[in-house]
């Protein structure tokens, strides 16, 4: 529960964790509308610090096979020796998929497979298709280079090609999605002497010790301390040895390794560098970060000895988010370093998981070629940002349509403001209509406070402000054929309201009072006054011609009339709507939020 009432000059630092390369999870979008809304919404200082994890388990792995590929290809193999390669590589991956008992895990595995055989049989009967065999089977054949020579590569550089690339694109992709960027970045490889620093100190003060070069934290005597306690997030998962092997990573979970440990559950802070890992200096030797300790490190080196938000995927509370309070904690000696944790709903695709191993995810991209980011985000704001949100054509339909509602009122509430008035035309007597309008609008901007308040409820929020359009799309039904039009102030006054709302949600950027920006933002801000007195002459010109054919009964004449107002004027982004009483009427025609490259071509002709 937000307390609102809080003062404006209180500083909200909030933290921001991700991995690298870039996952398809749901918290980008879903933190910056809570960042927004905290900021913008209840004035709150927001300090939004993120973590680029460029150094972990599968990252290192991934780099290593990249780079041998690489050294493979540049050889140029003939196609014999590929097919050779191949199906020595095909051993190894295929007793490792015979021992796999994970499902998921398994039918992607099987996917691989079946995509390195269907290129070999072609090549193994004419020796061709050299160039597919390489694409289809590339993660089985560095897999299999990496077993052979990964223990080679030692050069620190080349872990940081892969993170570095990765970064680039999730910078493009957010820009994209029209997400904030953070105020400040923190990337582990430019902490590392920090993050030896910390470790030493939760040596110092008792609970870590050193093993064989490794640095491991010591649940048991955390734990037992009176001020101190293990798994606050979730005490039912602490012994759960698949999550914390899942935590330390896949290059730290040999027999050696486990048995480094005084307790199983214990988790390692430093890991001892094998041959083919990156490594720095340190005390204990030659090493590398641990997963855990550089999210503490980081964000207690830029936020100090403790944070009002730690944001991350619900998939993170254990052992992830448990082991950074544990070592943080021990680190400061205290135990408030986070004092509120969000955790954002899985993003599911047809009730699955969102995966990078299980390969079923959309990418950034893809979704943007299907839909606006406008539209994506309204697609998470119409879901509470704790649960699951599934990607799917019905819930970004149901965004789709959300957003032509909105619009749909925006552009008649912009009609009425068109309309000739003069200064004392704009102040009208009200009626029963609109004093009971202007409390259903009091009653909807309460709600979608009292939405806001309660643990950033948008779900809650933008269903009251669909009534609110509801409500105003009735008032303004009423009053056509009526001697008067609807009262300018009083829709234009929602229509603010709305438009700022979204704003603060993210969905509009721009200095367009009303409504969605019209061309996007590489366009004129000022399009829509633009274009007007054009389609106010080509109004007034289609209105006379029906006049005409009306008259002489040309029903030609009307078709064409009708073919103009509705397939040509649509596909470039303008509606015409002819009024109840057959006639056309003044400011008829409004531009849509997006006006088509074509429209720019016929208002520059």
């Amino acid at each position: 529960m937000l307390n609102s009432g809080k003062s404006k000059e209180t500083r909200t630092k909030s933290y921001l964790r991700n991995v690298l390369p870039v996952s398809p999870n749901r918290s980008y979008i879903s933190f910056d509308i809570l960042r927004r809304v905290l900021k913008d919404y209840f004035k709150y200082d927001v300090f939004y610090c993120m973590n680029i994890t460029d150094i972990d388990d599968k990252i290192i792995r991934r780099a290593r096979q990249n780079h041998l590929l690489d050294q493979y290809k540049e050889k140029q193999p003939q196609a014999a020796q590929i097919l050779q390669d191949v199906l020595s590589a095909r051993e190894p991956f295929q007793a490792a998929l015979a021992l796999t008992t994970d499902p998921d895990k398994k039918q992607m595995l099987e996917r691989l497979d079946a995509g390195v055989m269907a290129a070999l049989l072609p090549l193994q009967a004419a020796m061709q298709g050299k160039a597919l065999l390489l694409e289809s089977s590339k993660d089985v054949l560095s897999d299999w280079l990496d077993q052979q020579f990964g223990s080679h590569v030692t050069e620190n550089s080349i872990f940081s090609v892969l993170p570095s690339f990765w970064e680039g694109e999730y910078h493009k992709d957010m820009e994209a999605l029209n997400v904030l960027p953070p105020d400040v970045l923190t990337r582990v490889s430019e902490y590392v002497p920090e993050i030896v620093e910390f470790v030493r100190q939760v040596v110092s003060n008792g609970f870590g010790y050193e093993s064989s070069g490794s640095v491991y934290f010591d649940t048991v005597k955390f734990d037992s301390g009176p001020q101190h306690s293990y798994g606050k997030l979730v005490p039912e998962a602490v012994g759960d040895q698949k999550a914390l092997q899942e935590g330390e990573g896949d290059l730290s979970i040999s027999a050696d390794r486990l048995s480094e440990k005084k307790s199983p559950n214990d988790f390692a802070l430093w890991k001892a560098s094998k041959p083919g890992e990156p490594s720095w200096d340190s005390p204990w030797g030659k090493g590398r970060p641990g997963w855990h300790i550089e999210c503490s490190a980081m964000a207690g080196s830029v936020l100090g000895e403790s944070m009002d938000i730690h944001g991350g995927g619900f998939d993170l509370r254990f052992p992830h988010h448990d082991n950074e309070l544990a070592q943080s904690e021990a680190f400061f000696q205290n135990d408030y370093w986070v004092r509120y944790f969000l955790h954002t709903g899985h993003l599911t695709i047809a009730g699955c998981k969102m995966s990078k191993s299980l390969k079923n995810f959309i990418t950034i991209k893809d979704a943007l070629a299907k839909n606006t980011a406008r539209q994506l985000r309204l697609a998470f704001l119409m879901h509470s940002w704790k649960d699951t949100l599934d990607y799917s054509s019905n819930t970004m339909e149901s965004a789709v349509q959300y957003e032509k509602f909105l619009n749909e009122f925006f552009l008649n509430v912009k009609d009425i403001l068109r309309a000739p008035s003069d200064i004392t035309g704009q102040f009208e007597k009200w009626e029963a209509a609109e004093t009971e309008l202007n409390d259903s609008f009091s009653d909807r901007k309460c709600a979608v406070h009292a939405a806001l308040c309660d643990n950033v409820d948008t779900r809650g929020a933008v269903e009251e402000m669909r009534l609110l359009v509801g409500m105003s799309n009735g008032y303004i039904a009423g009053r056509k054929g009526a001697k008067r039009r609807p009262n300018r102030m009083l829709v234009e006054s929602i229509a603010l309201y709305l438009t700022g709302m979204l704003k603060v949600f993210g969905a509009i950027e721009g200095s367009e009072p009303i409504g969605f920006p019209v061309g996007g933002q590489s366009q004129s801000a000022d399009l829509e006054s633009t274009v007007m007195p054009y389609l106010t002459v080509l109004s007034d010109f289609r209105e006379g011609v029906r006049k005409i054919a009306r008259e002489q009964k040309v029903t030609e004449l009307l078709q064409l009339c009708d073919v103009v107002r509705d397939d040509t004027l649509p596909e470039l982004g303008v509606r015409l709507e002819d009024h109840e009483d057959g006639e056309a009427g003044e400011d008829e025609a409004s531009c849509w939020g997006n006006v088509s490259l074509r429209h720019r071509q016929v208002l520059q002709v």
